[in-house]
């Protein structure tokens, strides 16, 4: 459900910037839909609401920051250049998250991690540069969605506490979403109000248009939610190779859909990327589980 979810997501995103090309909008789209979504899951009691006080929402507010502005430049980077792409550049996710452990958290990260990255650093450099939709702000947006999950996942490790995943999730996207709403009104509003929204209906009819905003939010949020739901519940190895594995449903889901045309570097600079991730996903996991075992002993 997980990877089916994401693949509709992913796909059903895209059409929708085909002909509304307003990425600060959409993603102010996807966390409305889901903050209601949430807001009516609380008041039939699924689940219950956990309570919130300043002090957790002081920890909270960092993380909805990194998540909102994560948010934001993955779908500008998604409006730009093609789905593939963006999904091969944030392959690099790794290689941030494992930078920022080492030299901001001061963690030391093993020289065999370092060295599993760099055909993800490879994959990503010859990809990139073969890549037929390729523009620098497909390919700056999806850097600074790395670096923003980074830090969020960073802000992540502070917020732990006895809340369930649900409800941390859910307030995490309403504070979110406060956050994007004001560049959104400001960066597209005016051409939203002049043409944008006459334009999508003219191209699709007004009830196509707002149930594809509609239905693209809430495979945002369920995809997302259900991720977090899930991958509390299995070893960190399956998470790792899962997560790779997601990804290559999504590159491939979207070349097939969209009938992308990319060079053979481009193909073989993608597979080394993903290749890579897993190498670095599958040691980074056995390292984890190694440290737990010597805690537990």
């Amino acid at each position: 459900m997980w990877y089916f979810l994401n693949v509709i997501f992913n796909i059903l995103n895209k059409k929708i910037y085909n002909y509304f090309p307003y990425p600060y909008f959409v993603s102010v789209i996807h966390l409305l839909v889901g903050v209601l979504y949430c807001l009516v899951s609380w008041s039939v009691g699924l689940p219950k609401r956990a309570p919130i006080d300043a002090n957790l929402l002081k920890v909270l507010i960092p993380v909805a920051l990194c998540h909102a502005l994560g948010h934001v430049t993955s779908n500008v980077s998604f409006a730009a250049v093609a789905v593939s792409f963006t999904h091969t550049i944030k392959a690099l996710e790794p290689f941030f998250n494992a930078a920022a452990s080492q030299f901001i958290l001061g963690q030391q990260i093993p020289l065999t991690l370092w060295l599993s990255l760099m055909p993800v650093v490879i994959g990503v450099s010859m990809a990139s540069l073969t890549e037929l939709s390729f523009n620098w702000l497909g390919f700056i947006s999806a850097m600074i969605s790395n670096i923003s999950f980074t830090y969020r996942s960073i802000y992540s490790k502070k917020a732990m506490t006895a809340m369930d995943s649900t409800n941390l999730y859910a307030y995490i996207s309403i504070i979110a979403l406060f956050v994007c709403i004001p560049p959104a009104i400001i960066i597209e509003g005016p051409q939203l109000l002049k043409y944008g929204f006459s334009d999508a209906i003219a191209k699709v009819g007004m009830t196509k248009f707002i149930s594809d905003l509609f239905w693209v939010g809430m495979f945002y949020h369920l995809y997302n939610q259900l991720a977090t739901n899930t991958l509390e519940r299995v070893a960190p190895l399956t998470h790792a190779v899962g997560n790779v594995l997601k990804r290559v449903f999504v590159i491939g889901f979207s070349i097939i859909v969209f009938g992308n045309k990319i060079s053979t570097q481009t193909g073989i600079g993608t597979a080394i990327a993903i290749a890579g991730v897993a190498m670095y996903s599958v040691i980074k996991a056995r390292i984890e589980e190694e440290k737990r075992q010597l805690k537990a002993k």
